[in-house]
């Protein structure tokens, strides 16, 4: 009987993908390659960068995310819960007369109310770019231990649409690679 903990990794261990990798010195250089490899007929790569690039989801074709999304309807749905449960429980569940005041009062549930909206919008948040990015990833493959604080790539996987190893390599090398080579992330 195999490890519960071993097969707990493998699941969350990513599997990597052989391909092609540049790595520039300039961040500049790095979002016009992405932009020429794109040009190229490639729709799938990484570009791999120290801090975020402004420019670099334009220049790999990404999407806007659907974070705000996920944010903005799981805050509605805090909201309701929030009106739902303090209606509930003031009006239903254990209503109190007190004073003539009215079994439920909008203006009295307000923190009740806005503090479901902020849980309910921070954790599916949250939640949402967990599995987006595939998070958790154990032992993640390192193409480059300096791609964490000065250096900046651009990983092709093989399987990607219009992957071409030579016509990659000479793209990078003109967009001024300091390094092209065959690698797995």
């Amino acid at each position: 009987m195999a490890n519960p903990i071993e097969i707990l990794e493998n699941l969350l261990r990513p599997k990597a993908k052989s391909g092609l990798v540049g790595i520039w010195l300039d961040e500049h250089k790095l979002v016009d390659a992405a932009k020429k490899v794109r040009e190229s007929g490639v729709q799938k790569f990484e570009a791999i960068s120290p801090f975020p690039l402004h420019g670099i989801d334009d220049a790999m074709g990404i999407p806007r995310s659907i974070i705000p999304w996920v944010t903005f309807i799981f805050g509605l749905l805090g909201c309701g819960l929030g009106v739902l449960f303090t209606w509930w429980v003031s009006a239903v569940d254990w209503p109190l007369i007190i004073g003539g005041k009215p079994m439920w009062s909008l203006a009295a549930f307000i923190p009740v109310i806005f503090e479901c909206t902020i849980l309910f919008a921070a954790l599916s948040s949250v939640g949402a770019m967990f599995y987006i990015n595939g998070l958790p990833k154990i032992d993640p493959v390192i193409i480059d231990p300096d791609l964490t604080c000065h250096k900046f790539a651009l990983f092709v996987p093989e399987e990607s649409d219009g992957y071409s190893k030579e016509s990659l390599e000479k793209i990078f090398k003109d967009m001024g690679a300091i390094e092209v080579r065959p690698a797995e992330f």
